[in-house]
């Protein structure tokens, strides 16, 4: 008895964390980098649809967006230039109507409650992060917060997960992610890490197979998270 009660004991105090992406996990801002990408794609009188969006755009990096739409790589300073503007674009089109995901606040104030570790891992610009920040204030609740500039390599590649594992000091087979996207769910999986879908542009079908999916954070719980990372 006193054994099990030992391993008990070891099994409830592991360190485990759960990591966000921001855009349609935290909250639900591609109908808003949608019409910032219209116009900015109209100004310089590129082509676009809603179908491209859902294949080029959601989840996917300022250089691989710019590239497809523009039809030629778009690199160097002249990737820069232009992600500055649209996402200036965005941010001036988002400012006033920043809002989570229904239940995201609660949802993470019982996860700091129960003792683990946050982080976010987003591929936005950290100025758009700022803005979600600053206006949600949870930014003390997160252990470690990562942005495009703090990696070299962008999802599916696994780097912004791995890395925020290592910054928080848990293994990633301890760790667990919320994406939405087919790109992140990629690379929360090559990170070895099990990912819940957040059906917030994509269906289940359109998503690779995660541990659990939801519409919004109503649908989950930390012992639902416990019983998804010690599965």
């Amino acid at each position: 008895m006193y054994l099990a009660t030992v391993k008990k004991t070891k099994y409830i105090m592991k360190q485990q964390c759960v990591i966000f992406d921001m855009d349609g996990v935290i909250c639900h801002t591609n109908p808003h980098h949608a019409k910032a990408f219209e116009a900015f794609f109209d100004k310089y009188q590129i082509p676009h649809s809603e179908q491209e969006f859902e294949e080029h755009m959601y989840g996917k990096h300022n250089g691989y967006i710019m590239t497809h739409f523009f039809k030629r790589p778009i690199t160097g300073e002249e990737l820069v230039k232009l992600e500055d503007e649209k996402e200036g674009m965005f941010r001036e089109i988002y400012k006033d109507k920043v809002e989570t995901i229904p239940h995201y606040l609660d949802f993470l104030a019982e996860l700091k409650s129960r003792g683990f570790k946050t982080a976010v891992a987003t591929s936005a610009p950290r100025a758009n992060l700022d803005l979600i920040m600053g206006a949600l204030q949870f930014q003390d609740k997160m252990d470690s917060v990562m942005s495009s500039e703090d990696v070299k390599f962008h999802k599916p590649n696994p780097e912004v997960y791995l890395e925020s594992a290592k910054r928080v000091g848990v293994a990633p087979s301890d760790c667990i992610v919320f994406e939405d996207s087919f790109s992140g769910v990629t690379a929360g999986l090559n990170a070895g890490m099990k990912v819940v879908g957040v059906l917030s542009t994509h269906t289940k079908e359109q998503l690779p197979p995660c541990s659990f999916y939801i519409n919004d954070y109503s649908e989950v719980n930390v012992d639902k998270v416990l019983e998804l990372l010690n599965s």
